[in-house]
């Protein structure tokens, strides 16, 4: 007798992957960054997100050719069991989730602590609880249904970040005062491309989190394709978006790179405090609301893209089987979703009670997704050049096949090398862990017919 598989429900068009992706991201996630990355580029702002979207534009591409050939729930998880070998995927897989359940409880704690920060009479506790309770909620009824109101979160924050933009672009227009205007571009006197890569480093952090899109593979109910477009509209709306707004930034900065580098405790708020104080008292307020809401919408996109990932190792039997249980009625991964909450408020609490939980959260979640690039890379050219054997064995085949990953894996290699030394010493615990499940779930493995037929 055939087993049937536990699918999940076709519902996602083009546009609700591109939302789920730019709420994942957030529209002005650079802005935290800011005053760390111009104290390190000597200015460089803007330069340094257009190389950081080139470099991220490699892994997009990756994305988008494994996505069209795999369209899995697995992401990573999947193109490496296939284009490298099983035992490479759960190990992947395994560091995925590091990732992608760490992501949503830094951004979980993050929004209680500046909504605390804005109405302190609430706990943060209590702002953090709820943000997992709501968020969870509208994952389980299902993402499809719950996309007007995503969408209606991403819009308000796009057009915030708008209104501040204009605001900004009106007054360097009227403003007498004399500006280097190719400054956020080329840096100052004392920049170095050396200078220039390592703030790179940092700034691809930005953009962690398109990759979450591949996960929705198996939900999406148009051409296989429309998940490989999605992936790269928004890497390029977000790399847009964070240049200008970088940019903009960098001209109405009272600081120069040289005041940021002796005033570190101004680098975290040094964009904030440039629009409350250049641009205005009520946008700076609305930006710091705008962060904090979308913080836990974000966090619910990670919970979304994390449960799609167990979902689909314990559909694989690489987990227990028990993630892979679907709603009947939501057509979503229902045990996962619940999984991935409980686990996230867990790691929130215990950092909100520790003086640098937050801190010390952000410095693990890199780890997982810089390893994942990589070996997304590596399977590219495992898939398309040893087990498709591509017919096309020419000039392109060669560049897509071979040269385009590897420049991906060679830019990656730096950022992963420049990663806090403590988040790599819990990236090594977190994989040995997962040999050892590895090693204990040898035997149980049950691929599903679709990952077979590829590998």
């Amino acid at each position: 007798m055939r087993m049937v598989m536990p699918q999940l429900t076709k519902s996602m068009r083009f546009r609700d992957l591109v939302i789920l992706g730019l709420l994942f991201i957030g529209p002005a996630a650079p802005v935290g960054l800011f005053g760390v990355l111009d104290a390190m580029s000597d200015g460089a702002t803007a330069l340094v997100y257009i190389v950081a979207t080139l470099v991220m534009g490699f892994t997009a591409y990756s994305y988008a050719r494994m996505a069209n050939a795999l369209p899995h729930a697995g992401s990573v998880y999947a193109y490496c069991s296939t284009g490298i070998h099983p035992h490479a995927g759960f190990l992947v897989g395994w560091l995925l989730l590091l990732d992608y359940l760490f992501i949503p409880a830094v951004a979980y704690l993050f929004s209680g602590i500046s909504l605390n920060a804005l109405m302190p009479d609430i706990p943060v506790w209590l702002w953090t609880g709820l943000a997992v309770i709501v968020t969870t909620a509208l994952n389980l009824i299902g993402i499809k249904k719950s996309i007007n109101i995503t969408l209606v979160i991403l819009i308000l924050e796009v057009l915030i970040l708008l209104a501040i933009l204009a605001m900004g672009i009106w007054i360097l227009l009227t403003s007498d005062i004399e500006r280097d205007w190719l400054r956020p571009f080329t840096g100052g006197q004392l920049f170095t491309w050396e200078k220039l890569f390592t703030a790179v480093s940092i700034a691809v952090l930005s953009y962690l989190g398109f990759d979450a899109i591949a996960t929705f593979s198996e939900e999406n109910r148009g051409e296989r394709n429309l998940v490989s477009q999605a992936i790269l509209t928004c890497l390029f709306i977000a790399g847009l978006l964070f240049v200008i707004q970088i940019y903009i930034g960098s001209l109405l900065s009272p600081y120069s790179p040289e005041y940021l580098q002796t005033h570190t405790e101004l680098q975290g708020k040094a964009f904030y405090n440039i629009v409350n104080q250049e641009i205005s008292l009520w946008l700076g307020l609305a930006l710091g609301l705008m962060k904090a809401i979308g913080a836990s919408f974000a966090a619910m996109v990670g919970q979304a893209a994390s449960s799609r990932l167990l979902f689909s190792m314990g559909r694989d039997k690489r987990l227990p089987a028990m993630f892979a249980k679907v709603g009947k009625q939501s057509g979503v991964p229902t045990v996962a979703i619940l999984f991935a909450a409980i686990f996230n408020l867990g790691l929130a609490a215990i950092a909100a009670i520790s003086p640098k939980g937050l801190p010390t959260l952000i410095s693990f979640v890199d780890i997982g997704a810089l390893t994942a690039f990589i070996m997304l890379h590596l399977s590219v050219i495992g898939y398309f050049k040893f087990k498709r054997q591509s017919l096309n064995h020419g000039i392109s085949s060669f560049i897509s096949d071979i040269c385009l990953p590897i420049i991906g894996i060679l830019v990656l290699i730096p950022v992963l090398l420049h990663i806090d030394n403590q988040a790599k010493i819990v990236g090594i615990i977190w994989l040995t862990i997962g040999i050892v499940v590895l090693i204990f779930n040898q035997g149980k493995c049950q691929l599903t017919a679709f990952t077979k037929a590829n590998i």
